[in-house]
């Protein structure tokens, strides 16, 4: 519990002790402690992509046993994990690197590019991580046109590459957007570009597409192509708060991007048992694909119910186009009503991201949807 959280929770508990149960004090003045872990009750959090049926039962049971050997380094459950990813894809634990999440491996694969040029990507991507390079000044990111499609143009990112770029990133399947590039046109675009600079693939969404092995450019790293390719738990396997992510790359760029951070060793006991124990576990797999799939739908009903159109998602998200209304306004709307959705992403000022969460959750949106476009007209 944060500093905060605690404080907060004290001082109301130290004040209904001191004045009894008839103080006087309204109950919009008293301080609340927030819930610890997840959304509070009646709250449709729907603004981030977790998978809110996971962890896995498997996944639960491995990660009590772990946490009662808490007292023990990761190192062996870490070599297990490293094994296990590589041997699927025919690799070497040389060519993985585990982290905190994807994004561990995502900042180092940007700080060892922006000393080298250049980070190019679309004008809309999953940039969080990249942008450390601006934040602390040592590189920049180069963007291509916007396209009124919100596709990712590989033709246009091509051309755009020279020798002053070091590493192209391609989110796939993008976010916010939730659209997969044509698996034919990514294998083709990564050999080419990878000729010329580091392609790094972000396919942290990969496993909750219907075809994942198709989608995904892992086995070009095999044929020793300089292709990095991020994946992470924190998605389908449902684990975002155990913090589990991997790079898959060849040794010696794995060996370069380790120089920053501390990698495996932030990692912790139950968040690898959760991670060893969901990783071949398809049955779960397989059913939260079908609830998102499930939600995506009724997402989809009411977004054409309402008038409104939307991007075509694989993923557990989906980017509505809600016309002259702004995105911003729209989400604060709709937190009035309980339901927690995604803001302004750069000057996409008429795109709003809703992410699949629960049914529950999802038919609160929907039925939120018309009462908030009706109060915005």
């Amino acid at each position: 519990m944060s500093r905060r959280l605690f404080l907060q929770g004290t001082t109301a508990a130290f004040s209904a002790a001191a004045m009894g149960a008839a103080a006087s004090v309204s109950a919009k003045e008293m301080v609340r402690p927030t819930p610890l872990y997840g959304p509070p009750p009646g709250v449709a959090k729907l603004n981030a992509n977790e998978n809110p049926y996971g962890p896995s039962p498997a996944a639960l049971k491995a990660m009590m046993q772990a946490s009662q050997k808490g007292a023990y380094y990761v190192y062996d459950s870490v070599m297990r994990l490293k094994t296990m990813i590589a041997e699927r894809h025919g690799l070497t634990p040389d060519h993985i690197a585990l982290g905190s999440g994807s994004s561990a491996g995502l900042v180092a694969a940007a700080i060892v590019a922006a000393h080298k040029g250049s980070i190019l990507g679309p004008d809309l991507f999953w940039d969080t991580t990249a942008k450390v390079v601006e934040v602390q000044n040592i590189g920049e990111i180069k963007r291509l046109p916007k396209l009124d499609s919100l596709a990712i143009d590989l033709d246009a990112m091509y051309a755009a590459i020279d020798d002053s770029v070091s590493m192209v990133q391609v989110t796939n399947p993008n976010n916010p957007t939730g659209m997969l590039i044509d698996p034919v046109a990514m294998r083709n675009f990564c050999i080419k570009a990878s000729k010329k600079c580091t392609v790094l693939a972000d396919e942290a969404y990969n496993e909750l597409t219907d075809n994942g092995d198709a989608n995904s450019v892992i086995p070009l790293i095999k044929q020793g192509h300089d292709v990095i390719v991020a994946r992470t738990f924190s998605k389908i396997y449902g684990l975002a708060g155990m913090r589990v992510g991997y790079l898959i790359a060849q040794p010696e760029k794995i060996q370069e991007m380790q120089r920053y951070g501390i990698g495996w060793y932030g990692l912790n006991q139950a968040g690898l048992a959760g991670a060893i124990a969901s990783y071949e576990d398809h049955k779960f797999m397989d059913y939260s694909r079908a609830k998102v799939k499930e939600a995506r739908e009724m997402v989809s009903a009411a977004v054409k119910e309402n008038g409104l159109t939307a991007l075509p998602s694989v993923t557990n998200f989906m980017f509505v186009n809600l016309g002259d209304l702004n995105a911003e306004t729209f989400r604060a709307e709709m937190e009035k009503e309980n339901v927690l959705i995604r803001g302004i992403y750069r000057d996409y000022t008429n795109w709003s991201r809703v992410s699949m969460g629960y049914l529950e959750d999802v038919e609160k949106y929907t039925s939120a949807l018309p009462k908030v476009l009706h109060r915005m007209s």
